[in-house]
C-alpha cells in the first residue's frame, strides 16, 4: 500500500481514505483482455488528473473495487461520476463490442458502494472529544451534541 501519511495542499492537511465499488449493467462480465486493461489505464489517467491517489484497485470481469485517497475538495459523489462517466464513454467509443452490448450506452450499473476508511476509530475520535469536553482548564469548550 502507499504511504497513508497526511496530505496537504494549499489550505489544508487531510488524509481522507474510501472503498469505492461500482459494477458494469447487469453485472454483464465484459471487463476482460485489452477491456480491462483499457479501463485500468483509463481509471489511474483520471485519478492522476484529480490528484487522487490510488491505494488498491482491482478492476474485475462485472465490477471495480478501488481504495482511494482523495483531496477535500472534491466530493466522493463528483469523483465517481467522473470516473464512470468518463471511462463508459471512451471505452464504449474504443470497443464496439461494448456498444453492441450496450445499445443505450450505459456501460456502468446505476449507483454505487462507498466506504470511509482511516487510521482511526470512532473510538479515538470520542476519546478525544470526551477529554477536551471534560478538561477542567477550560472554560471555551462548548458542547455540541
Amino acid at each position: 500500500m502507499e504511504n497513508v501519511a497526511n496530505r496537504k495542499s494549499s489550505h489544508s492537511v487531510h488524509q481522507l481514505h474510501v472503498h469505492i465499488v461500482w459494477s458494469t449493467k447487469y453485472r454483464y462480465g465484459v471487463m476482460r483482455g485489452e477491456v480491462q486493461i483499457r479501463c485500468r489505464d483509463l481509471i489511474r489517467q483520471m485519478c492522476d488528473t484529480m490528484d487522487i491517489r490510488i491505494l488498491k484497485g482491482v478492476v474485475s470481469k462485472d465490477h471495480i473495487h478501488l481504495h482511494i485517497s482523495y483531496p477535500p475538495k472534491l466530493s466522493i459523489s463528483e469523483i465517481v461520476k467522473r470516473l464512470k462517466g468518463r471511462s463508459a464513454r471512451l471505452l464504449m467509443d474504443e470497443f464496439v463490442e461494448l456498444k453492441k452490448r450496450y445499445w443505450g450506452q450505459h456501460l456502468w450499473g446505476i449507483g454505487y458502494g462507498a466506504w470511509s476508511s482511516g487510521n482511526i476509530t470512532d473510538e479515538m475520535i470520542q476519546n478525544y472529544l470526551e477529554h477536551h469536553r471534560d478538561n477542567p482548564n477550560s472554560d471555551e469548550n462548548f458542547i455540541l451534541e
